[in-house]
């Protein structure tokens, strides 16, 4: 079964899910894709959703606060990511790109070895359905521009501000 709650943040209300062996979902509340999110979940992990707590949920609640708070860099919470092995393979790097750095979508492809993949690769980032504790807000055009960000460019950008500022990194203004 995935257990679901409400987590309230700064960027606004986020919903979480998580099943005994980890967190399988983090999308702010307000999305229109949730309700697909929440059927193609159950149907790859053959389970319901039931409102209710877990292990899982409250150490995401817990990471997240510190992420907030700008104590966390990185998340250590165990994670249920059902997708192609393709997809897998680009979640698992954005969880190497840097707590306050970028990458752009050509970069990330390179980094897989697929150059050529670069759409491929904006796309498995989209379907991703673990946000911020798997970063593709930190993904950004090659021309250094924000783009696309299911959650919206101005949590995306709020993501970038926060992690440059609780990184010591300089904030790079052409972003914006």
């Amino acid at each position: 079964m995935i257990k679901t709650v409400k987590i309230e943040t700064p960027l606004g209300e986020m919903v979480a899910g998580a099943t005994d062996e980890g967190v399988c979902l983090l999308e702010f509340h307000d999305r229109k894709i949730l309700p697909a999110e929440f059927k193609d979940l159950a149907r790859l992990l053959k389970t319901t959703l039931e409102e209710g707590e877990n292990k899982h949920l409250k150490t995401l609640k817990k990471q997240l606060r510190e992420y907030f708070d700008g104590n966390r860099k990185e998340f250590t919470i165990p994670l249920v990511t059902p997708g192609t092995d393709f997809q897998q393979a680009v979640w698992k790097e954005l969880q190497n790109i840097q707590f306050g750095s970028t990458r752009s979508y050509q970069e990330q492809a390179f980094t897989l070895k697929r150059p050529d993949s670069v759409r491929a690769v904006a796309n498995a980032n989209g379907m991703n359905r673990i946000a911020i504790v798997i970063p593709c807000h930190r993904v950004i055009g090659s021309n250094g521009r924000l783009t696309g960000y299911g959650g919206g460019l101005k949590r995306k950008k709020w993501l970038l501000d926060h992690e440059r500022k609780n990184s010591g990194k300089a904030v790079d203004l052409s972003l914006f």
